[in-house]
C-alpha cells in the first residue's frame, strides 16, 4: 500500500515540478551551471525573480542536488582511466565500497546486479598503478579490470523533456 502510495506521489510530484518551464531551465542550467539567474530568465522569457523562485524550489525538490565544474582527468595528470568489476568473497560485501571511499583514484563506486556486485572507475597517472591498486582490494573479493580507451558517449544526466 505504501509503495503504490509513493507511486501516485510521485507522478503528482512529476506533474506539478517537471512542467515544460522547469525543464528548459533544466536544460539550460545542465548546458552551463553558471548562468546567472539574469541571463536564464532571458532565455526562457521569465523575469530574474519567477526564475529565481523555480530554481530554488527544483533545488528544494532535491532535483537540482548541486553545481559543479567538470575537471578532465587527463589535465590534473590521469591520463589512463579503468573499469574494475569486483565479485566480493563470502562476508566482504562492505569491504568494498569502504575501501572505495577512501582510495581517491576511485572516481566512481555502483553496487550492481548480476555475478559482480560493484563496479568502479579509475582514474590513474600510469598503467604502472594499476597493479598496487587492485591489490587492495584482492583481499577482498575477485576483480576484472578493462582499460578506457575512449569514450565516445561522454557522461551524462537523464534525458529532460
Amino acid at each position: 500500500m505504501a509503495t503504490k502510495a509513493r507511486l501516485r506521489d510521485a507522478s503528482a510530484y512529476e506533474a506539478n515540478l517537471l512542467d515544460p518551464i522547469n525543464l528548459r531551465l533544466l536544460k539550460e542550467l545542465r548546458a552551463d551551471g553558471r548562468l546567472t539567474v539574469a541571463e536564464l530568465g532571458r532565455r526562457v522569457s521569465m523575469s530574474a525573480p519567477a526564475v529565481a523562485e523555480r530554481v530554488q524550489r527544483l533545488e528544494r525538490a532535491g532535483v537540482i542536488t548541486g553545481y559543479h565544474a567538470e575537471v578532465d582527468p587527463r589535465a590534473l595528470g590521469f591520463p589512463i582511466s579503468a573499469v574494475v568489476r569486483i565479485r566480493p568473497a563470502p562476508g566482504q560485501l562492505a569491504k568494498i565500497p569502504e575501501l572505495a571511499r577512501q582510495t581517491p583514484e576511485v572516481a566512481e563506486c555502483y553496487r550492481i546486479t548480476g555475478e559482480d556486485c560493484y563496479l568502479l572507475k579509475l582514474h590513474l597517472r600510469a598503467i604502472e598503478d594499476l597493479e598496487e591498486l587492485l591489490d587492495r582490494f584482492t583481499p577482498y573479493g575477485q576483480t576484472t579490470t578493462s582499460i578506457v580507451h575512449s569514450a565516445p558517449v561522454p557522461r551524462r544526466g537523464p534525458p529532460l523533456g
